[in-house]
């Protein structure tokens, strides 16, 4: 895989201590060289919006966070029945234990992760987990991109190329849930497989309620 280490980008510093270290090397290890582009421009987008909004907010598990938020989309952590937000957010929670983080910066990560897709919620938890939200809004759907400079942005993608992002993200998105669809039901990924899936059928929560088992 062919991909760029560098200490810092559009003058944010990438974390190098030895827990950041590992979890790129799990990245390298099991994503592709897509994924791990994306991921790092998502902690430094993150960051850019923290540095830009003047938030608090922990870097080393920032980072972390920006590197598992997809890797629940490969073989190596996608489960067979869960959100593969979930799979990632559990990857990194159970990697962080065995180097003898806190609960609360456990916690903290999971959702993160676990939250990463969810609109409307992210964005008013606490600076890490809102901070990733928008890294991953910025480089998915330009959300906030009149607020990166041409400067950061030509930075960023030259060292962490697109490489036909906007027509290669959808069928990433779909390779790591294929096998379980029915995760998507009342989530942003349903139309993932609306798109790639001829005549999908989504779950409506409207006939859950009306076929439910209650006699009235």
């Amino acid at each position: 895989m062919a991909v760029n280490k560098l200490k810092s980008v559009a003058g944010i510093v990438i974390p190098d201590s030895t827990i950041a270290t590992q979890a790129t090397e799990l990245l390298l290890e099991h994503g592709t060289e897509f994924i791990y582009n994306h991921s790092l421009r998502v902690f430094l987008f993150s960051s850019l919006n923290g540095q830009r909004n003047a938030l608090k907010y922990d870097p080393e598990l920032l980072y972390v966070s920006s590197v598992f938020h997809d890797l629940g989309l490969t073989p190596h952590y996608s489960s067979p029945d869960k959100r593969f937000e979930v799979d990632g957010a559990d990857a990194a929670r159970d990697f962080l234990k065995s180097h003898g983080l806190p609960k609360e910066s456990l916690q903290l990560v999971w959702d993160t992760i676990a939250l990463h897709t969810t609109i409307g919620i992210a964005e008013h938890k606490e600076n890490e987990v809102a901070l990733m939200y928008s890294g991953v809004g910025l480089d998915v759907m330009g959300e906030g991109y009149e607020n990166l400079s041409e400067q950061n942005r030509e930075e960023i993608i030259s060292a962490f190329p697109r490489n036909d992002f906007k027509k290669k993200i959808i069928p990433t998105f779909f390779s790591g849930f294929e096998h379980k669809t029915e995760t998507t039901f009342g989530n942003i990924k349903a139309d993932v497989c609306a798109y790639m899936i001829p005549n999908f059928h989504r779950k409506n929560f409207c006939d859950c309620i009306l076929h439910s088992p209650w006699s009235e």
